[in-house]
């Protein structure tokens, strides 16, 4: 039998292309025969020939939706989520067979929200369209101008004209003008941080990762096309903080893990300046800062006694900024800063910071008051409210006992042995390769500055070092087996090892994206291996960016030298060892014309 097998889940990462591995062996054995197609962000879509679904008797959709339905009318198709794959593919393909019924593309569209609003489509037919985009990630560095960078060719390429604006860490560049939001079909928000989207009311948008605008921005901006929505259409443009800004938020998809990283974007500046100034105080000897009137203790008094003070109270007002807006900022560094006092550190400053931006919202929705009165509510009601809120709570409830799990856990970090520090550094250094800038890398980033505060300076090391070992062993892997790689590939190689001595992780993002079921595994191995050591040497890093440039600075690092073994010897083995797997250019050809699935596949991972 001819069967079509197609798999995608919600983050597009592993659980799709390991769904259609299983699927596709465990059709194998069947003995059916099969074509695959992955949606997934890391690496681009290879749809089913039209040969093969024309051949097909079965279409399996293992997703939430069926992509592109208008190409299976009229066949046999069995849609489940791809979970529900996972543990019994052979059980989940008999049941497709069993169920499968004869498909109505019509009503699917009918019935699928997404095509509700053709407001793109109708701009300009198949022409033209006119595209504003966003980007903006939460260090403002790499992400978002390589999103940017990418929605920008992609654009051109499929003819259409494209404007995109950064909203990077020295603020926006290529600013959208009111003409160009004016004259826009769409509007593309690939921003993993809140930012103000109040200019486009009115205008259809579609709102997607700067991961996903990166590693598929043609297939962003043919989806944004179709499924672009009108969020706040008739909403107020300016006034309070109230209703207009409340049915606005309704529809944006926010979550708790973008709230934090907009706090983290706002606070890393602060960190990452605080963090130099003590290193460059440490170039005078480690103790010349406790000398009062001397410039060591000057650089100590602004990193130390000034910017990482201003951390926590930062990082809670922006987490309540990205909830409730404004009116969250008042609230949350009082809450912030109540729990620097208290003792409860960066985990405190996290818990205040969605105290304060969810009440502070509760009272903007809730709270309804005399309209001579309501101009009052976003200065004087808002903020009063919410920080008493926030700070008794603080104080009463979340201040002590957070106070007493931060100082357990940072006296564990100070005083664990070799082997549990060996472990941490394992599982640090694999996260910050695994997904190459994406939510397990940020969080094991955001664990490691949050330490900072409490003057715990291992975990910092392992993270950066190890966060540097996917783009120098691309590097390597491009010059040790250079008849393996294209020309391309070679010029992106020698790209990649100068972002990877900065410590942006990014720069192997192309690499990872042709080649996920190799790249990533040994990314990680590499990674966990210099975490490993880093740990396991005892080394200290009191900056939290830098790359290799912060070992210009005299004692930023305790062990400079170990550092570098570190990551030399993490590198080595991530670059060795995609040098020894990677696939020839010169064996692509042999499978070019195949038709399965399977090679397909290999052709596009090989």
């Amino acid at each position: 039998m001819n069967v079509i097998l197609i798999t995608a889940c919600p983050s597009g990462m592993a659980t799709t292309f390991l769904g259609a591995r299983r699927l596709e062996q465990a059709a194998k054995r069947l003995g059916w025969q099969v074509s695959v197609e992955m949606h997934g962000e890391l690496e681009a879509v290879t749809p089913v020939s039209a040969e093969a679904i024309a051949a097909a008797e079965l279409v399996v959709v293992a997703a939430e939706r069926v992509p592109e339905p208008q190409r299976f009318d009229g066949k046999r198709l069995f849609r489940a989520p791809i979970h529900q794959a996972l543990p019994d593919p052979d059980a989940f393909l008999e049941r497709a067979a069993r169920e499968a019924a004869t498909f109505d593309a019509a009503s699917a569209n009918a019935g699928a929200p997404a095509t509700a609003t053709p407001a793109p489509q109708a701009a300009g037919g198949n022409g033209q369209r006119r595209i504003v985009a966003v980007t903006a990630c939460p260090t403002g560095v790499a992400h978002t101008f390589m999103a940017a960078e990418a929605l920008a060719q992609a654009g051109k390429a499929m003819g259409h004209a494209i404007h995109v604006e950064t909203q990077g860490s020295v603020g926006a560049q290529n600013a959208l003008t009111a003409d160009d939001i004016a004259a826009a079909d769409v509007v593309v928000l690939a921003c993993d941080i809140e930012v103000d989207d109040t200019r486009f009311a009115g205008k259809p948008i579609y709102r997607t990762s700067t991961g996903a605008a990166l590693k598929q921005p043609k297939q962003t901006l043919e989806t944004a096309l179709v499924d672009a929505q009108v969020e706040s259409s008739g909403a107020p443009q300016g006034g309070s903080a109230g209703a207009g800004g409340g049915a606005r938020k309704s529809v944006k998809e926010r979550g708790l893990y973008k709230h934090l990283l907009t706090g983290v974007s706002f606070m890393l500046p602060m960190v990452v300046a605080g963090g130099l100034c003590i290193a460059l105080s440490f170039v005078f000897g480690i103790k010349a800062f406790e000398q009062e009137g001397t410039l060591a203790a000057a650089l100590m008094q602004i990193g130390g006694g000034t910017a990482f003070k201003l951390m926590v109270p930062v990082l809670a007002g922006y987490i309540a900024y990205s909830i409730a807006d404004r009116p969250g900022i008042a609230p949350g560094m009082i809450g912030g800063m109540l729990a620097s006092t208290l003792g409860a550190g960066f985990i405190g400053g996290i818990l205040a910071g969605f105290l304060a931006g969810y009440s502070a919202s509760a009272v903007t929705r809730y709270v309804k008051l005399p309209a001579s009165v309501e101009s009052l509510k976003p200065i004087l009601i808002i903020p009063l409210l919410a920080s008493l809120f926030t700070g008794l709570v603080m104080i009463y409830v979340v201040g002590t006992p957070v106070a007493a799990i931060l100082a357990g856990l940072t006296q564990f970090l100070n005083n664990m042995g070799s082997t549990n520090a060996v472990l941490l550094g394992l599982l640090l250094g694999a996260m910050m390769c695994f997904d190459m800038g994406g939510p397990v890398n940020k969080a094991a980033y955001t664990f490691g500055v949050g330490l900072l505060s409490t003057e715990t300076y291992m975990p910092m090391a392992a993270i950066m070092a190890a966060g540097m070992v996917p783009p120098i062993a691309m590097g390597i892997a491009t010059l040790l087996a250079r008849g393996k790689f294209s020309q391309p590939e070679r010029e992106a190689g020698k790209a990649s090892f100068v972002l990877g001595l900065c410590f942006i992780t990014e720069g192997a993002i192309p690499f990872a994206a042709k080649d996920p079921l190799r790249v990533i595994p040994l990314a990680m191995i590499g990674g966990a291996v210099t975490g490993a050591l880093s740990m396991w040497f005892g080394i200290k890093l009191m900056a939290p960016h830098g790359g290799l440039f912060v070992l210009l600075i005299p004692n930023a690092v305790n062990m400079a030298l170990l550092y570098l073994v570190a990551i030399a010897a993490g590198s080595l083995v991530t670059g060795v060892g995609y040098a020894l797997l990677k696939r020839g250019e010169s064996e692509l050809p042999a499978v070019a014309d195949a038709g399965s699935g399977a090679v397909a596949r290999e052709q596009r991972t090989g």
